[in-house]
């Protein structure tokens, strides 16, 4: 997790992003300290972390020692876990440090002018005698600092004559002190060269907080709505809007331009995800932006410096919560041309600014007054985001009225079902995002008469005359992503020219209306379903493909060319029940995620293979760039290869597989070799291994030898361990594997085979560190003597054993095993979830002198905790949830966890009782810092 601090060290909005950071999701918890805390618990529970905090500047040793360390470095992380702070302050240092600073030194000579001459000689400037005399004069008064030698040897590259190199040469750039100011004087060189254009885009920039990313295409569209670029030339203004964005990644102006894969509108398991190209700005760049530019603000900066606001005429709110801290600030004179308001905000909240002059507006609507809105009023608008808006299930007609309108971003409107039927009158419209509109019925008529689109996300099929594909038959310029909805309804001979719009990046293909909704359908249909996918051929550079609901009985001829997937990273196919093929992608050398579900007739993988294997013939490599692969409902599925004669291969290879799931394919008994598969997920049908299905899959170990993560669900699977004295390299025992899920007894039976476990099964689980055992209804006692097979487990769930009662391992009541501990001494942390029947936990519990974290959840049958718990001098967390038989503390055991931190009992009555004010434990658990009791 990385956080940029910079000059907020404030305790709420660093937790809350730590929060973010940790789910990948928005935390909108109030801003209070104690919800956060536990939100913060429960985000980071139980797993080990890093945390980066990013350009501390706090001087202020209370904030840190009162405020954020108690929060950050208490139990909440697992065992190992560290945070790192980088400052440009010894004070920093000396408040924050535990251990001996390590200090970056700068870039030697050499080193400086590698950086600064890879970007001057780079972009036609020659490297000449002359310009490498001057460029080392510049490269030295950069002292050393990365972000100047790029930012000046980005300048330089635009530079063409030896007069220019001169004059900056010249420039009196290196005269300051050490600290934070340092590079600036470069950095304003830098901005002082470029064009007009340029110096007001990135000084927009300002108007997000230090560290935002930013997505690269709205922010070229934020650019066009205030008239930053123009037309030049054969450039149109998304054209000059991107090279200006380019121009400003290549002077490090930005940074962290790299693809993005951000999950569709909703987040659909099998769906793709979206590339988007996003940046973000350095703080000191983002610091010379604020220096430059006098117009932009965001909220966050507005209220911790409590700044007027009477000359901001761009504002980013980043919360909901700032909307009603910053009203005050905002008073009644304020015209702003730019706003971008978070979710939830309202017509209300919208109309605390005047809009008359607005040309962009983002607002996220949690009600339906977006169709009340008066929109006519902004009549300068070029930009409008009301994505996320919940509750819109049509716009208004006013929108139609929007004539300047470049940009309409609707995504995750869930409820929209209707867009204005005149917006064919929007001639300027540009983009029209509708990712996630899942119950769109139909596409506004005429779309085709909107000749400067360049994004449509999104285009439902319709019945009605210009709502039909062949609207999209000359709209050449669409890019990115476009998905297609109900193409049952596409018309014999009607054609969409997909082939010609080579701006697509991701074609997804739906037969029917909605996601995951998929008809019964006729085999009559089937001619037509082959016929429109045979005329949907792209062109032959797409990165994504998806085909859902294709009922057709054969691929089409389009996709029996390599060629055509020479460029495909993501191939997705989902419900073709009578497709018998997959494209031809099994030798593509940039295919990296290949998802198949639902696909009933499929049994081979890849047919028609006629090459030799590989050195030894042994062995076939296919997939050569697949890191990952889920296989899920395949019925039919049973070989990896076969050749043209139908003859199947022994051994097949994926040389780069990480992440391989199998999930219902009943017939395949195989799994291919994966020298670096790390994660393997492998899922039988609970309760049908008696229907014919198939019970064992064959498992070489041998061959998966960088395995870390193993799940078996509900299947038996045959660990297939190398011969004695025949293991190589590529074929030695599994000393990776360090986490284990276990489900069913089928799962429970394959590992801790004693046959298997002889043969050396035994020694790939020496290394592992966490173990999960679920839903095994066979046991009934602790299963003690599988677990010492894992002396270094550090984690232990065991969940949903509806018939474990713990009376302790059979071996232990015969007496075989008297000394063996009742769990592994390396253990941390402890889970025990649903097991309905349980009665006791093990009676040497307290023998766990490393146990962190105690966590005992729904075990209804569970009427005390063992005696000798005291012996839990580690122990950081002890949470009891719904364990009503559970009515109080062994003797003294409160006062013997020295280390307890976090105490949580919920839906134990008489425990709880105890706990609160006025009962006996009242007083004793007053010194643990948190606890949560109801």
């Amino acid at each position: 997790m990385w956080h940029c601090v910079s000059e907020n060290f404030e305790a709420i909005p660093l937790v809350r992003s730590v929060i973010e950071l940790a789910t990948n999701s928005r935390c909108d918890l109030p801003n209070t300290i104690e919800l956060l805390r536990g939100k913060l618990q429960e985000a980071i529970a139980r797993k080990r972390f890093l945390l980066i905090l990013d350009d501390v500047w706090n001087e202020d040793q209370n904030k840190w020692e009162d405020d954020l360390r108690p929060l950050l470095c208490s139990s909440i992380g697992g065992s190992g876990s560290k945070i790192v702070v980088t400052s440009r302050s010894r004070q920093v240092v000396s408040i924050m440090g535990t251990l001996p600073p390590h200090e970056l030194v700068c870039l030697s000579e050499d080193d400086s002018w590698e950086l600064f001459s890879k970007k001057a000689f780079s972009k036609g400037v020659q490297e000449q005698v002359e310009f490498v005399k001057i460029g080392r004069c510049i490269s030295k008064k950069c002292k050393g600092l990365p972000l100047a030698l790029k930012t000046m040897g980005g300048l330089m590259s635009s530079k063409q004559q030896i007069q220019e190199w001169e004059a900056i040469a010249a420039c009196n750039i290196s005269d300051t002190n050490r600290g934070k100011d340092e590079v600036l004087p470069i950095l304003k060189l830098s901005y002082k060269h470029l064009s007009p254009e340029m110096k007001q885009c990135f000084a927009f920039c300002s108007v997000f907080p230090k560290d935002y990313l930013m997505e690269k295409d709205m922010l070229i569209q934020l650019w066009m709505a205030n008239g930053y670029v123009h037309e030049e030339g054969t450039m149109d203004l998304t054209q000059k809007g991107e090279y200006v964005f380019n121009e400003l990644a290549w002077r490090s102006f930005f940074q962290d331009v790299i693809p993005v894969r951000k999950p569709s509108w909703p987040s659909f398991e099998y769906a793709s995800k979206q590339e988007i190209n996003g940046c973000k700005m350095h703080d000191l760049m983002h610091d010379l932006a604020k220096y430059v530019a006098n117009e932009c603000a965001n909220a966050e900066e507005l209220i911790q410096q409590n700044l007027p606001v009477n000359d901001i005429r761009h504002l980013h709110i980043s919360r909901d919560d700032q909307l009603n801290e910053i009203s005050e600030l905002l008073g009644g004179t304020m015209y702003l041309r730019t706003l971008l308001m978070p979710p939830p905000s309202s017509y209300k909240d919208l109309m605390k600014s005047k809009l008359m002059s607005s040309r962009a507006l983002r607002v996220h609507c949690g009600d339906i007054s977006i169709i009340h809105m008066e929109l006519t009023c902004t009549t300068h608008l070029r930009y409008l985001d009301l994505s996320d808006s919940m509750m819109i299930v049509s716009l208004p007609n006013s929108i139609c009225m929007l004539y300047n309108l470049l940009s309409l971003r609707l995504n995750g409107c869930s409820r929209l079902q209707y867009l204005p039927e005149g917006m064919r009158t929007m001639r300027k419209l540009c983009h029209i995002y509708l990712l996630g509109c899942d119950r769109l019925e139909r596409m506004p008529p005429k779309l085709s008469v909107l000749h400067n689109l360049r994004t449509l996300t999104t285009f439902v099929v319709g019945t009605k005359d210009g709502c039909g594909i062949e609207e999209l038959e000359d709209l050449q310029q669409i890019g990115n992503r476009l998905e297609l909805y109900n193409l049952r309804e596409v018309k014999c001979g009607s054609k969409a020219n997909l082939h010609e719009k080579h701006n697509l990046n991701e074609l997804l293909l739906y037969w029917d209306h909605f996601h995951d909704e998929y008809d019964k359908s006729t085999i009559g249909e089937a001619t037509n379903h082959e016929q429109v996918l045979e005329s949907l051929v792209p062109h032959g550079e797409l990165k994504t493909l998806e085909v859902h609901g294709y009922r057709g009985l054969t691929i089409s001829q389009w996709m029996r060319n390599p060629q055509m997937f020479r460029c495909l990273r993501e191939l997705i196919m989902v419900f073709c029940p009578g497709c018998k093929d997959l494209p031809i992608v099994w030798l593509s050398s940039s295919l990296e995620h290949l998802c198949l579900r639902r696909m009933e007739s499929l049994t081979t993988l890849c047919k028609n293979i006629d090459v030799e294997a590989e050195a030894d013939n042994t062995s076939l490599q296919i997939f050569p760039k697949l890191k990952r692969m889920e296989l899920w409902s395949l019925p039919e599925l049973d070989r990896w290869v076969e050749n043209s004669a139908g003859e199947i291969f022994g051994s097949v290879t994926f040389p780069r597989l990480e992440e391989l799931e199998i999930k219902y394919c009943d017939k395949l008994a195989t799994l291919p070799r994966s020298p670096v598969l790390t994660y393997l997920n492998l899922f039988g049908r609970k309760g049908n291994n008696s229907s014919g299905a198939l019970i064992s899959m064959r498992m070489p170990l041998g061959s998966l030898s960088s395995l870390i993560r193993l799940r078996i669900s509900f299947l038996l699977v045959d660990v297939v361990m190398p011969p004695d004295g025949k293991e190589s390299q590529s074929q030695r025992p599994l000393d990776t594997l360090r986490y284990l899920e276990l489900e069913g007894d089928e799962a429970f039976i394959t590992i801790f085979n004693k046959s298997k476990l002889q043969l050396g099964l035994r020694d790939c689980l020496v290394f592992v560190e966490e173990l999960c055992i679920i839903s095994c209804p066979n046991i009934v006692r602790w299963p003690m003597e599988e677990l010492h097979y894992f002396p270094r487990l550090r984690s232990l769930g065991i969940c949903y054993c509806s018939k474990l009662e713990g009376k302790g391992s059979s071996s232990e009541e015969d007496g075989i095993l008297p000394l063996l501990p009742k769990f592994p001494a390396s253990l941390e942390e402890i889970m025990i979830k649903n097991n309905i029947s349980l009665v006791a936990l093990p009676s040497n519990l307290g023998d766990l002198v490393k146990l962190r974290r105690l966590i005992v959840l729904r075990c209804d049958a569970l009427k005390a905790l063992p005696d000798g718990m005291d012996g839990l001098t580690s122990l950081e967390l002890l949470t009891i949830r719904d364990c009503p038989g559970i009515e109080k503390f062994p003797q003294g055991l409160l006062q013997r966890l020295p280390a307890l931190k976090d105490l949580d009992i919920h839906g134990c009555p008489d425990l709880e009782r105890r706990c609160r004010e006025g009962g006996e434990y009242f007083d004793l658990i007053a010194s643990i810092p948190d606890k949560d009791i109801i």
